[in-house]
């Protein structure tokens, strides 16, 4: 596994592995890396001749008062992880490579960024959104790899790369839970036990509302209710928001549609967990 630091570097290398004829698989990643990430690796394997898996904890995409400082990292860890998936070339650029100045050129996918997590996460879109096509621009990758567990950021980069004609295809891979339902996040570290035995309930209360979507309730308000009260069963846990919403658009929906997108986005103590199911 090759390890490179330089833009122009990876750039170079990108180039030559086109003009060869490879297809370049990216995972682009914030480190301190799970199984989650393990299974974008491994379907960046099975479909390309060459896999990048990018660690880059990108500050424009935390508020002020956000977990930047405090994001889990572990360099090494990292490293082996890679190492034992298969991974072709870790890019790991410095905050001072990406920014050499202070940024004044972002990208901004309107409408889809402005709810859900950018309510409550101003800006946050933006910063994703404009690091992605910094990263696309760099790695050059044919295929994009990106878990469902941050659907919205799944749906405003796909936006992004469509809008801007960008040659790279978005691929979207299902999210990996822990034995209990638990979305892996790299977040999950900062719960404590009991906060921890607590956040099974966010899956629980989604499978809840799936049941009744599989058996032909599918109102939106019922299903928001059936999540709704299944998560105030923990104590410990706080809404911020039950969403069901158009699964493109991320539109709000009245009335069911045959797809579907419930979203959720709770806090435990101060650790904030998203996670999302598709009712088909």
């Amino acid at each position: 596994m090759k390890i490179i630091t330089d833009i122009p570097e990876m750039q170079s290398l990108s180039d030559a592995f086109r003009k060869e004829g490879k297809t370049i698989g990216f995972v682009p990643t914030m480190g301190f890396l799970h199984e989650g990430h393990v299974s974008l690796m491994r379907a960046a394997r099975a479909s390309c001749d060459v896999v990048v898996v990018s660690i880059f904890v990108n500050p424009t995409q935390f508020g002020p008062q956000e977990d930047f400082d405090r994001y889990p990292r572990d360099e090494a860890g990292d490293r082996r992880t890679c190492n034992a998936a298969g991974v072709d070339i870790l890019f790991m650029p410095t905050t001072d490579r990406m920014y050499p100045e202070k940024p004044t050129v972002f990208v901004m996918v309107e409408g889809i960024s402005d709810v859900l997590e950018g309510a409550v996460r101003p800006g946050h879109f933006r910063g994703v959104a404009t690091v992605v096509s910094k990263l696309l621009h760099i790695v050059k990758p044919h295929k994009a790899f990106f878990g469902q567990k941050d659907y919205q950021q799944c749906a405003v980069i796909r936006r992004m790369v469509k809008d801007l004609n960008l040659d790279a295809a978005i691929e979207t891979i299902p999210t990996m839970r822990e034995q209990d339902g638990l979305a892996m996040s790299s977040r999950n570290s900062y719960l404590n036990p009991d906060e921890r035995r607590a956040a099974a309930t966010i899956y629980r209360a989604l499978s809840a509302a799936e049941q009744l979507a599989r058996t032909g309730t599918r109102e939106p308000e019922t299903l928001k209710n059936r999540v709704r009260a299944v998560l105030q069963e923990e104590p410990g846990i706080t809404i911020d928001y039950i969403e069901i919403a158009d699964h493109e658009t991320l539109a709000p929906l009245p009335s069911a549609k045959n797809t579907m997108v419930l979203l959720v986005a709770v806090r435990l103590g101060r650790t904030r967990l998203i996670d999302n199911l598709l009712l088909l």
